[in-house]
């Protein structure tokens, strides 16, 4: 039987990566741009993270590359949504083909044809010794508390939640709605690429083509749990994490408790039981989806 420290220092590890790209989806979202394209953020983002890793063998280097893959990616669905006024969903679906399908197509340019890349030498420390709790655990920890200041005490928090719910008055008051789309975007891009690198990085030691494996829709089933507030977003993203550690725990005996296919995909039932029991009693930003059509810029 696993201990409890064990069961906590695995659930804030499996966390992380989901409180990253959750993270980045509220920021999106509180702006008016539904971003569903977390997913092939997440997978660019952990490619190019183990990439750098692998090369330099410094994966603080990686964590920040997984970020700015995840950032470059966003900046075209940012274009695509808020410039083109394309339909945000379809935008984000693109996304989920040309992060996984690129990061594909570099592994094998890089890795001699091969679908995995090299497993790396280094990951992220461990906060403690003996423990899963690594780095990666404690700084979502710490985005988390980082946005919700953000939101509730700052000028350009509160900018982001008028666009996100009245992007007319906002611009009324001579608030650029595109710049702040554009970059809120762009932010939850970053972000969702710190997802990936802490999978990576942390989790496991090299890129494949399933190491993301879906959590990015969990994430944004977490953002919808979590009401688009970033603690409870936190909250919901442990409970994911948990669900997944579950899972392992569950199978890790001489003899599973359930059937291997049904553990492995309980993470994946729980994601949709939360969208089917909560995602009506949970309320979008207004302006969540709606492109504006008059551009500052």
């Amino acid at each position: 039987m696993p201990s409890l420290l064990f069961i906590l220092s695995a659930t804030l590890m499996y966390s992380a990566p989901l409180v990253f790209a959750a993270l980045g989806g509220v920021i999106s979202e509180r702006s008016g741009v539904i971003n569903i394209g977390i997913e092939g953020m997440m997978v660019i983002g952990a490619f190019a993270a183990t990439t750098t890793a692998h090369f330099t063998g410094n994966p603080w280097l990686g964590f920040v590359f997984g970020g700015l893959a995840g950032g470059i990616l966003a900046l075209l669905h940012a274009v695509a949504c808020v410039f083109l006024k394309a339909d945000q969903t379809i935008s984000g679906v693109a996304m989920n083909l040309i992060g996984p399908g690129l990061s594909m197509f570099l592994c094998g340019v890089l890795f001699d044809g091969n679908s995995t890349t090299t497993p790396i030498k280094n990951k992220l420390p461990k906060i403690l010794v003996g423990s899963d709790i690594d780095i990666a655990s404690l700084m979502s920890l710490l985005l988390s508390v980082l946005i919700w200041f953000v939101f509730s005490s700052t000028k350009w928090g509160l900018r982001v939640r008028a666009v996100g719910e009245n992007p007319a008055a906002a611009d009324s008051l001579g608030i650029s709605v595109s710049k702040i789309r554009v970059f809120s975007v762009i932010l939850s891009g970053i972000l969702a690429g710190f997802g990936g690198s802490a999978i990576t990085l942390g989790i496991v030691t090299q890129f494949s083509s399933s190491c993301v494996a879906g959590q990015g829709f969990m994430a944004l089933s977490a953002l919808i749990f979590g009401k688009w507030k970033p603690f409870n977003t936190y909250l919901a993203c442990l409970f994911f994490g948990f669900a997944q550690v579950l899972s392992i725990t569950l199978n890790s005996g001489s003899e599973s408790v359930l059937p291997p296919v049904i553990l492995a995909i309980l993470p994946y039932l729980l994601t949709i039981s939360v969208l089917i029991f909560f995602v009506g009693k949970s309320v979008a930003p207004k302006a969540n989806g709606v492109p504006y059509e008059k551009s500052m810029l």
